[in-house]
C-alpha cells in the first residue's frame, strides 16, 4: 500500500489532484483509515490513474473520462486515441512552426529595407529540362510548399527509371496562369535518350538575362531574398521578363543549410 503522497509521486500527479479524483469517484483510494482519514493506494491502481491522465491529455472532460472508464476502455483503445492525438499535436506544431517562419520572414523583409542586396546580373543559357508540373493556389508559402515538395520527390523517383542523363541541378520555376493559380515546375537539365521518359515532360527554357541572388537557409524563408531582388530590379530601371527560377545549389538534410540561387529574368 502507498500513502497518498507516495502514490502521487509514482503517478506523477499532485496530491490535490488525487483528492479531486476521489471526490469525483474517478479514483477511490484502496483504503481510508477510519480514524485518521489517511488514504492508501495500491500499485495496481496506477493503471487506472494512467488512463485518467491519458484521457485528460486527449482533451476529454473529467465527466467524459468517468463515462469512458465506466465503459471499461481498454489499454489498446487508449493507445489508439493517444496515437491519434499525438498526430494532431504534431500537425499543429508543424503548422505553428511554419506560421512562425513566415512571420520571421516578413520581419526580415522589414529589417532589410534600405540594405543593398548582393544581386548579380547573369546571362543564363538555354536549357532543355525534364519536368513535372502542378498547380498551386497562389504564391503564398502555404500554397506553394505542399505542391513543390511532392513534385520534386516524384521527379527524383521517376528519374531512376527514365532514359535521361541529368546534366545540371534541380530547378523550380513558377508561372502565374490566373489571378490565384500558379503553375509550379520541378525541372532538371538533362540529356534525353530515345527510350521511355517515365511520364516526364520535356521543356526548353530560353536563354535569358537574369538578376540573381544567393539565398542561404530554408526555402520557406525565401521571401526577404525574393523581395530584395525585386527592389533591386526596380531601383536599376529594369523589369521582370519571365518566370522566376530557383536553382538548388546545395540541399543538406537540415534545411537551414540549404543554398539556393534565385533567378529573376529581366529586360
Amino acid at each position: 500500500m502507498f500513502s497518498i503522497g507516495d502514490f502521487a509521486r509514482h503517478g506523477r500527479v499532485s496530491v490535490r489532484m488525487l483528492r479531486h479524483y476521489d471526490a469525483l469517484g474517478l479514483l477511490r483510494p484502496a483504503r481510508v483509515d477510519p480514524a485518521t482519514g489517511y488514504r492508501s493506494y495500491t500499485a495496481g491502481q496506477l493503471a487506472r490513474l494512467n488512463r485518467i491522465v491519458a484521457l485528460k491529455g486527449l482533451g476529454f472532460t473529467l465527466e467524459q473520462v468517468a463515462t469512458l472508464l465506466a465503459d471499461e476502455v481498454t489499454a489498446e483503445q487508449v493507445r489508439g486515441m493517444l496515437a491519434l492525438r499525438r498526430a494532431e499535436l504534431e500537425t499543429a506544431l508543424a503548422e505553428g512552426a511554419a506560421r512562425l517562419a513566415q512571420v520571421e520572414a516578413r520581419l526580415r523583409t522589414i529589417e532589410d529595407e534600405g540594405h543593398a542586396p548582393d544581386v548579380v546580373v547573369k546571362q543564363l543559357p538555354a536549357l532543355r529540362v525534364v519536368e513535372l508540373t502542378g498547380v498551386a493556389a497562389g504564391f503564398a508559402p502555404e500554397s506553394i510548399g505542399p505542391v513543390v515538395r511532392p513534385l520534386c520527390a516524384e521527379l527524383g523517383r521517376r528519374l531512376s527509371t527514365a532514359d535521361v542523363t541529368p546534366a545540371g541541378r534541380l530547378t523550380c520555376y513558377y508561372e502565374q496562369r490566373a489571378e490565384d493559380e500558379v503553375v509550379v515546375h520541378a525541372a532538371l537539365p538533362a540529356s534525353i535518350g530515345p527510350g521511355d521518359l517515365n511520364g516526364l515532360a520535356v521543356a526548353d527554357l530560353p536563354a535569358t538575362r537574369a538578376a540573381t541572388l544567393v539565398h542561404h537557409g530554408a526555402i520557406d524563408g525565401v521571401l526577404p531574398s525574393w523581395q530584395a531582388v525585386v527592389r533591386w530590379i526596380a531601383d536599376h530601371g529594369s523589369a521582370s521578363a519571365g518566370a522566376q527560377r530557383e536553382l538548388y545549389l546545395d540541399c543538406p538534410a537540415d534545411p537551414a543549410g540549404w543554398v539556393t540561387e534565385l533567378q529573376e529574368p529581366i529586360s
